[in-house]
């Protein structure tokens, strides 16, 4: 499974905009464009999603721009994932009204794919953009287990 790059730079986008939560005014796509290296036609085309989504508020005119609609703490990685892609779904069986599999009659697997689908999901939602925007630690060196 990998996300869209719509999806990644989402989550690039509000990563950056959580840092600059509690700064005076608001932002816009220019700046953010700028700041992240995400192509501003892109970064135009995410914040009209992720404002549609409600995750930002935005405000036309002078002194416009957009800001979180919440606490970066009270976002997470689901939501803007979902912003951009839509419901999680690892699988098209999940949507009970699709019905393009060529083994659907058969499969013992589809009744748990919902189970897999919201371990997925939660695992996404336990990850806050407060968590994604701050500067990540020193690696630490990785611990190798030893025989004895």
């Amino acid at each position: 499974m990998r996300l869209s790059s719509l999806a990644d730079y989402a989550v690039v986008m509000m990563s950056a905009a959580a840092r600059h939560c509690g700064a005076a005014g608001r932002l816009n796509a220019t700046l953010l464009a700028e700041e992240t290296g995400v192509p501003l036609p892109t970064a135009q085309k995410l914040v009209s999603r992720l404002s549609s989504a409600g995750l930002i508020e935005s405000a036309r005119g002078t002194g416009g721009g957009f800001r979180l609609s919440r606490p970066p703490s009270a976002i997470s990685l689901a939501d803007i994932v979902e912003a951009v892609e839509g419901p999680i779904q690892l699988t098209s069986c999940i949507e009970g009204s699709r019905h393009d599999c060529a083994i659907e009659g058969a499969c013992q697997v589809r009744p748990h794919w919902g189970i897999v689908n919201e371990a997925v999901r939660d695992a996404l939602a336990g990850v806050s953009l407060a968590h994604l925007s701050r500067a990540p630690a020193a690696a630490a060196a990785p611990r190798i287990p030893v025989q004895v």
